[in-house]
């Protein structure tokens, strides 16, 4: 891995109140801005909302030229391309791709970032590394677990840095709490966690059959995945309510609190994953995955209990989205906005935690288009940990094993549901212990004309 041609930019020193919080998001290096003697050169695979702010934060924390950008639709590309003219020093605008292939063959780049649609995560992400980059890529990481099984052994293979955007791991606040509550031990030992979704996110409408614009290549947006008949732009939400492009809300929101409370209470694989669910009350349109899902990650001593409800109304109105750790000591309840520890000793003062926003530092915020200002700070630390494991030749914290065991795991659980038994995955036999229909279900298969990516491809 490239470990040279580095400098802090010791100008940007953070000061005030907000240093300690900086300093335990930063690790080592309590600095806003991390820069080489030459900029890294950067390309985008998916130039829709999530990868153009992924990007963007990059831009934000180290000196980039972004050398390309490759999208389907030749109109969001175009778009973010121009932004990055206005963003990037240089104010050059990048070189523009249909194909990702031709792309990353021709830009030499050091750093791919990845925001496409789940099911083009694994080859993306293999082709990247096997041109020469580090990987950014989204959550979840694959559409199926041998997908990120090979991602896993492509990464080790090619000696190169993987971050996955579960980007909780380095939101300054939920760090804040790891350190005060859970590493200190003031919530004693942790029998029972709960995390829930009840967003009302699941698109479920009956849109009539469209003729494809010219504008979007939909038989490469569709790629491996099944050529569903076109109904409209797939963009954003469309494509997220359909098990044939990722794995529902399970996938899309279970991996980011399933994710956190692994980081937060040091746990690997589960022993067992159970869940039960399905489309009980949004039977209306098209979509086909779960409206209403309920799953247990079993460990030893502690079950992790996952439920979530695209109707009605949150169990706790001040936590739609979030985790909740119950120990012998107390409670912790934790989200992207905010985080409480509730002790049972009435003598010990409960203690609250706030989101960070960073709006005055970075202006620039908040008139980027449909920003996460929540999740900005959060993804803008994550990405400069990538940049350190990338100079320091270590695992960043958002691993791509790490994201492989958070996005598996939470396959599994719909797959669990969907046979109605419990799985036991065994990781290095890669099989679901006992259970071949299962086993054989841990792969997707590919449509005509592209290569199912295994592990052993990469040994």
């Amino acid at each position: 891995m490239e470990n040279k041609n580095f400098k802090l930019n010791r100008r940007h020193f953070i000061k005030g109140t907000s240093a300690a919080l900086a300093l335990s998001s930063f690790g080592a290096y309590g600095f806003e801005t991390m820069y080489r003697d030459k900029p890294w050169r950067v390309g985008l695979i998916g130039c829709g909302w999530y990868g153009t702010s992924d990007l963007f934060k990059l831009i934000q924390v180290t000196d980039v030229e972004v050398i390309s950008v490759c999208d389907v639709d030749s109109k969001f590309m175009d778009s973010t391309a121009e932004q990055v003219a206005q963003r990037q020093k240089s104010k050059k605008k990048p070189k523009m791709y249909g194909d990702y292939r031709k792309m990353l063959k021709e830009s030499k780049l050091d750093i791919v970032l990845i925001g496409s649609p789940d099911h083009w995560h694994a080859l993306q992400c293999i082709d990247a590394l096997k041109s020469g980059a580090h990987v950014y890529v989204q959550k979840p990481i694959s559409v199926d677990v041998i997908e990120g099984e090979a991602m896993v052994a492509a990464a080790r293979k090619y000696n190169k840095v993987v971050q996955v955007g579960t980007q909780r791991k380095s939101t300054p606040h939920l760090i804040d709490v790891k350190k005060t509550i859970v590493d200190s031990g003031l919530l004693g030992k942790v029998s029972h966690v709960e995390m829930c979704c009840y967003f009302h996110m699941r698109a479920n409408g009956n849109p009539p059959l469209e003729t494809v614009p010219d504008y979007l290549d939909y038989e490469m947006w569709t790629g491996p995945a099944p050529l569903r008949p076109y109904d409209g732009l797939p963009h954003r939400r469309w494509w997220r309510t359909f098990m044939e492009y990722g794995n529902g809300i399970m996938g899309d929101m279970c991996v980011h609190m399933l994710d956190t409370v692994r980081w937060m209470l040091d746990l690997g694989w589960p022993s067992k994953i159970t869940s039960t669910g399905g489309i009980y009350v949004q039977t209306e349109g098209k979509s086909n995955i779960a409206d209403t899902q309920s799953a247990i990650f079993e460990y030893d001593g502690l079950n992790c209990v996952w439920q979530h409800r695209s109707w009605g109304t949150p169990a706790d109105p001040e936590y739609p989205w979030s985790f909740k750790l119950f120990g012998e000591k107390g409670t912790l309840a934790g989200s992207t906005m905010q985080a409480d520890f509730t002790p049972y000793d009435k003598n010990v003062e409960p203690i609250h935690f706030d989101v960070l926003y960073e709006k005055e530092k970075y202006p620039e915020d908040l008139i980027e288009k449909d920003n996460e200002l929540n999740a900005a700070p959060a993804t803008r630390r994550h990405m400069l940990d990538f940049l350190a494991a990338i100079k320091n030749n270590t695992r960043p914290i958002a691993d791509i094993e790490e994201g492989h065991i958070s996005s598996s795991s939470c396959i599994l659980a719909n797959l669990s549901m969907d046979l109605k038994r419990p799985l036991v995955y065994d990781p290095k036999t890669r099989t679901v212990v006992g259970d071949l229909e299962a086993t054989e279900r841990l792969r997707r298969d590919y449509r005509q004309g592209w290569e199912h990516p295994t592990p052993e491809m990469f040994e």
